[in-house]
């Protein structure tokens, strides 16, 4: 992003080029302390950086509209607080020269004494005449660093100059022609310049935070809410007027909330606005005529830039339209990159070693994209936007220092997404932060702009509109209270305070009693997973038993189930259950490949069972290909390995789960003098199997238990009253059955199924209907698996007893309810169930509607469970294990109420307000009581703002278009939300 003056082409604020009746005058104290520390830099490190320089010369060009700070620039403003257009610069060890209007020698005659007084050295003043080239006093000036000079004649002195920067305007050209053959020995001194800049000040890095303030407040208060206003309205609008809005902010930063003078301000580069497909990562970016573009998988790239008092700030977020799997990666892999290279940013370390960070972090995590990533992680910043010197390379050994200050840049440049639309197909993303080396970590000054990606992911739901208009029509109906009030006008606590209360006391108890069971160490619940066993397979006892080879082709013996391979002249057997796929296909030529995998033990596909164990260090066959000329022989083998492999795998699974079974008691039978009661013309699920037409049977209530059976004397179940955990019985109200169903404690067999579920139902002609018209019974509807289905909570549990799998969860054993994707304005939420066991899996219901949200929690709070909410799904998975591993730190740290929304923003703003929480205001900087003054007067501004609502307002307005989308375990099922192409309508 290249430094340019503002958009009307007046030198930038803080010049000093308005002529001896200008407003401006040098901070001579500043003068002295800056000049010392020249004048010490330049003795230090006079060979090393200044080229063995005996004089060095600074010139300045003249003002230009689309001029970077130059670094002659950044010296007259370092060192003098203002840039002086035209003037030239001579510095020895004796004197210093200044050639310049008489304008701005009146100006500059004040650091004569400061000069003399600060390191001994004479100012010398040439004044140039209007129509004067200067030729004469540049003369003068030369003749005088002769005879300055003491080495002999033939030994001419050397002269520093910045050979980088080209000669702008006759009086530098005049003088680029007269230095250059004044037989002077010339050396470059832009490192030495460059050196001498990195590391600032007090005032300077106060100069840049103020910077930075105004940049994130630009993005904050003018740029994210404008995006989303134009989104939300779906407004068209283009790049360049963006740019153009923005950019007036910035030079105006009372629009962006922030108590900055306007003429101490000014822009760094145009801000910059990419969408469409259409991206370009380079400093020289701009923002184009085309419209925002912002459909569904579309990125939109902003950059702000804001000066004060010179000194550049720099920041740059991505945001991401209901986001694409790769997007999401892509931006979760850069955003850690980004951290890693500022992490890496300590006195101490190299430059280098910010990128190698970064470029660490893509490697591991997204290698694919590394050709995608930038060659660099950004550069130094400060009177300069690019502070050549400090880029951040992989080649850059200079050492980092306290007092460094960073633009971190990293992004990933032309990806490609598997789109049709052109628009979407091509991406890039960026992030850029401004970032202060401190004594100890880095300050991340642009960092109150959030980069998380909970904040910059955005995902708009078709109907939402219209859901809006339904609620604002209910909540300004006559009897209705908005729900953030949370007491009446006769101030009785409302149900919703009580709620809350309720829910404090169970937070305390839960974690007391969850404290109390991990105390008891590991051991407790269910192993997560049971190492699976086999039996020993033998196809054969002994080689006698093996069949005759027919023309040592591939055979299959059905009977013992083995397949022979030909192998080296002899029929090799291999039992089928040690193949793990087969496959053919036919080339060109006609001929014919059967390709065999086996299941090698030690394996992701097939781990170690207790067989493998016995025999380590065997030697496994992974694959064998087989060719023929017979494509009909090679298609039946297929065939039949899939075919008796298919069987086999049916019978050992079924084999291993009643293994697994709990012994049950025998049923006892109801003799002649009590006969049992019989339900008949039930269907059972699940089915028994087997391929005929399935049949209803007849459920009979014996002395110990329930027996199902059919007229097929292979479909019976026997079910124990002492293993049924909860029954329940469901008429047929809006539904086609009518059902009793069956959670077990141990599972039992049905047909070939292991099930702790088990449910008889018979079907209704017609659907029940309550009279009266009742409403139906409390429930929600939600995605448990796979299908959108109505859940109904009991007295002692959670159910779907229509869909399968049937969902039967025990309230008893549930450790906290988890309620995730809540936010305002969002049409759908997910619960999360965490059990007690925490070896055991969560339960995740997606897509509940908002709608039900209340009724929920009600619903919780009655039945004594704790709840939390969230507004992005968690990885559960990772959490438990956290917690099991180390279960005292999970009790030192509070238990569960990590989870406490309102806790951790109370706790986060405390913190930001403590560590984080500069908010500079305008002030010269010998007045420190004026600086208390601004900040207090910031303070009332801010809180008459709370006062208004003008500030929550914005909040909401935010969060209202804003959701959580991504650091989702897994996305809502396709069925329970109907995919579109556009983000609303």
């Amino acid at each position: 992003m290249a430094d340019h003056r503002n958009a009307n082409g007046q030198p930038p604020k803080g010049t000093a080029s308005g002529g001896a009746g200008s407003m401006y005058s040098i901070n001579l104290e500043n003068f002295s302390k800056r000049l010392k520390a020249f004048y010490t830099h330049w003795n230090d490190h006079k060979a090393e950086l200044w080229g063995s320089s005996e004089v060095l010369a600074v010139a300045t060009p003249p003002p230009s509209e689309d001029l970077r700070y130059l670094k002659s620039s950044a010296l007259n403003i370092w060192l003098l607080g203002y840039e002086f257009p035209e003037t030239i610069m001579v510095f020895t060890k004796k004197q210093i020269h200044f050639l310049c209007s008489q304008k701005k020698v009146s100006l500059l005659d004040v650091v004569k004494k400061s000069a003399k007084e600060a390191v001994g050295v004479d100012v010398v003043m040439h004044v140039k005449a209007k129509n004067d080239d200067g030729t004469a006093l540049m003369d003068a000036i030369f003749r005088s660093i002769r005879a300055q000079h003491k080495g002999d004649e033939n030994d001419a002195p050397v002269f520093g100059y910045i050979a980088r920067e080209a000669p702008e305007g006759k009086l530098l050209e005049t003088w680029a022609d007269k230095l250059k053959s004044a037989s002077f020995q010339l050396a470059d001194i832009t490192n030495g310049l460059s050196d001498l800049f990195a590391v600032k000040d007090k005032e300077e890095l106060m100069n840049v935070k103020k910077a930075a303030y105004l940049s994130y407040n630009v993005m904050n208060n003018i740029v994210v809410p404008k995006l989303e206003n134009v989104i939300d309205e779906e407004k068209k609008i283009s790049h360049a007027a963006l740019m153009d809005e923005t950019e007036k902010a910035i030079v105006n930063p009372q629009l962006a909330k922030v108590k900055l003078k306007p003429e101490n301000v000014d822009i760094c580069y145009p801000p910059i606005f990419q969408s469409g497909g259409e991206f370009d990562l380079r400093p020289s970016a701009a923002s184009n005529d085309e419209n925002l573009y912002y459909d569904s998988a579309s990125v939109i790239l902003c950059a702000v830039g804001a000066r004060y008092n010179s000194y550049c700030s720099n920041i740059a977020r991505s945001y991401l339209i209901d986001a694409t799997p790769l997007q999401s990666k892509a931006y979760e892999v850069l955003l850690k990159a980004q951290e890693a290279a500022i992490g890496m940013l300590k006195p101490g370390n190299r430059i280098s070693a910010a990128y190698q960070a970064a470029l660490s972090v893509v490697e591991k995590d997204a290698p694919d994209l590394i050709p995608n990533l930038t060659k660099s992680a950004g550069t130094g910043i400060g009177l300069e936007f690019r502070e050549s010197g400090l880029n951040l390379n992989s080649k850059n050994d200079r050492v980092v220092k306290a007092g460094m200050i960073f633009n971190v840049s990293l992004g990933f440049q032309n990806l490609q997404s598997e789109s049709n639309n052109p628009k979407t197909r091509n991406f890039s993303l960026l992030l850029a932060d401004t970032v202060i080396v401190g004594e100890q970590n880095s300050d991340v000054v642009t960092g109150k702009s959030s980069k998380a990606v909970k904040d910059v992911a955005y995902s708009f739901n078709e109907d939402e509109e219209e859901e809006e208009k339904s609620v604002r029509a209910v909540s300004n109906g006559p009897d209705t209270l908005s729900k953030t009030v949370l007491r009446s006008d006769n101030n009785e606590i409302s149900k919703e305070e009580l709620r809350r209360q309720h829910q404090a006391e169970l937070a305390r108890q839960k974690n007391e009693e969850t404290a109390r069971r991990l105390a008891g160490g590991p051991g407790s619940g269910d192993s997560r997973a049971v190492s699976k066993t086999s039996a020993d397979l033998i196809a054969y006892k002994n080689v006698n038993d093996l069949p005759p080879p027919k023309n040592f082709m591939i055979q299959i013996d059905q009977k013992n189930e083995a397949v022979l391979l030909p192998i080296y002249g002899s029929m090799v057997p291999f039992h089928v259950a040690t193949i793990r796929t087969v496959s053919s296909q036919q080339d060109t030529n006609r001929n014919c490949f059967i390709r065999i995998i086996f299941n090698v033990p030690g394996t992701p596909f097939s781990p170690h069972d207790s067989n493998s164990l016995k025999n380590q260090g065997s030697i496994y066959l992974k694959e064998v290909s087989f060719r023929s000329k017979d494509p009909r022989h090679i298609s039946e083998v297929v065939q039949q390995i899939k075919t008796l492999r298919r069987h086999v795998v049916a019978r050992e699974s079924e084999k291993a789960e009643r293994a697994t079974l709990v012994t049950q008691e025998k049923l006892q039978l109801a003799g002649n003098r009590f006969k049992p009661i019989r339900l008949t013309d039930l269907w059972i699920r699940p089915v028994f199997g087997g391929r005929g037409r399935k049949i209803p049977g007849t459920l009979e209530a014996h002395v110990n238990g329930f027996r199902f059976g059919t007229t097929r004397a292979d479909e019976r179940v026997d079910i124990m009253y002492g293993n049924i955990k909860h029954a329940f019985f469901q008429p047929a109200e809006k539904e086609m059955i009518t059902l009793l169903h069956f959670h077990l404690h141990n599972h039992i067999m049905v047909g070939n199924k292991k099930t702790k579920d088990v449910q008889f139902y018979v079907e209704v002609m017609d659907v029940v209907q309550t009279l009266g018209g009742g409403k139906r019974e409390l429930g929600f509807h939600g995605v448990p698996y796979k299908a959108s289905a109505f859940i109904v909570p009991t007295s002692s549990c959670l159910v779907e007893l229509i869909e399968t799998p049937f969902l039967v969860v025990t309230l008893s054993e549930i450790e906290i309810v988890n309620l995730e994707r809540v936010g305002l304005g969002q049409k759908n939420f997910d619960l999360t169930i965490v059990f007690k066991d925490f070896k055991r899996d969560v339960l995740r219901i997606d897509s509940i509607p908002s709608t039900s949200l209340d009724s929920i929690k009600e619903w919780l709070d009655t039945t004594d469970l704790k709840y939390y909410e969230s507004r992005l799904n968690l990885n559960w998975r990772q959490i438990l294990k956290t917690i099991t591993d180390d279960p005292q730190s999970f009790i030192d740290n509070g238990g569960w109420e990590f989870l406490n929304l309102e806790a951790s923003d109370s706790d986060s703003e405390n913190t930001e307000d403590s560590d984080q929480g500069y908010e500079p205001s305008d002030v010269e900087p010998e007045s420190e009581s004026e600086d208390e003054d601004s900040d207090k007067l910031e303070r009332e501004a801010s809180n008459a703002d709370r006062e208004k609502g003008d500030e929550s307002d914005s909040e909401e307005e935010r969060r209202r278009r804003k959701m959580k989308a991504l650091g989702k375990s897994r996305a809502p099922p396709s069925s329970a939300i109907p995919k579109r192409s556009k983000l609303r309508r």
